[in-house]
């Protein structure tokens, strides 16, 4: 099945994420990513409004009514949404014991900088209204990872109360792209390519310069942010984003951990209940979220 996975991600995907492919037949294609997609069994969703900003709610089984995850998508700021990403929510929210949000958030180029960081606060917002936030998780996959620490540097320094952990999948965290794995793991990476990641930069960016922190958040004041687990892939050109990542959050005194999975691509845990690379992220992931919530309560 891995081989198999990765075929289909090579072949599907990384042709449809090139920088000459309109962004209107990309955002048509990424449902490709829902044929993918396997839910926890008995997951139900629901359409909602956080403060303004559309979303759905995935409840499995599992889920305890007072614990909460937000997953922040992926899909390099112009791309997903509920359709793509419903299925990882649900599988968070099961490993966490949790209900799961899912935000659809504002794209680019549209709405560039700050319109998806002004709406995952509002969604955040929101449910520190419905929940005690040491009984709140946030997760972000790729270019999520990225909106989940601006999110989180933005919490910090508004003074708002913070989330009892982070979660980051795959993060691409520096969008000016100087990350060794860039380069050397350009041919290895099944799915993403530089030249469309800058493309997506630019256009989320606007008139912000990409080293600008706001931008690239690995570049910003990392003290006093809350416990994070970032999940990676040893075959992804955004490799190096996670390692520093890790680094700067320990030089900063945050409690981080790093795991690294051999021979696995970008955003692999979209695969979960089918490739057990990706259920065993899950699974981690989920203990970590379990502990860091049990402990903030």
């Amino acid at each position: 099945m891995k081989t198999v996975l990765r075929t289909v991600v090579r072949v599907l995907f990384k042709p449809l994420l090139a920088p000459w492919v309109p962004l209107a037949v990309q955002r048509r294609g990424s449902w490709l990513a829902s044929l993918l997609a396997k839910y926890p069994r008995g997951t139900e969703s629901s359409k909602l409004d956080m403060s303004g900003v559309p979303a759905l709610r995935l409840h499995t089984p599992a889920a305890a009514p007072d614990k909460a995850v937000l997953l922040l998508h992926g899909g390099a700021y112009v791309l997903g949404g509920p359709a793509s990403h419903g299925s990882l929510a649900a599988q968070l929210g099961q490993a966490a014991g949790a209900e799961a949000y899912l935000p659809d958030y504002r794209l680019a180029p549209e709405h560039p900088y700050p319109a998806a960081l002004d709406d995952a606060l509002a969604a955040y917002r929101w449910l520190l209204q419905q929940y005690q936030p040491g009984q709140i998780v946030i997760a972000g996959d790729s270019a999520g990872g990225n909106l989940t620490l601006a999110t989180a540097i933005a919490i910090r320094d508004s003074g708002l109360p913070q989330p009892a952990a982070l979660v980051l999948l795959s993060p691409w965290l520096d969008l000016t792209h100087s990350g060794e794995t860039i380069g050397t793991r350009a041919q290895r990476d099944p799915m993403l390519n530089a030249p469309w990641l800058d493309a997506c930069a630019r256009r989320h960016a606007g008139g912000v310069p990409l080293a600008d922190p706001r931008i690239s958040p690995l570049f910003a004041d990392l003290k006093g942010l809350p416990p994070m687990m970032i999940h990676v892939g040893s075959e992804e050109i955004l490799l190096s984003d996670a390692e520093r990542l890790a680094q700067r959050a320990k030089a900063a005194g945050v409690d981080v951990s790093l795991h690294c999975f051999e021979g696995m691509w970008h955003d692999f845990q979209l695969h979960a209940g089918q490739l057990a690379e990706a259920d065993a992220s899950i699974a981690e992931l989920g203990e970590f979220m379990q502990e860091r919530m049990k402990s903030s309560g």
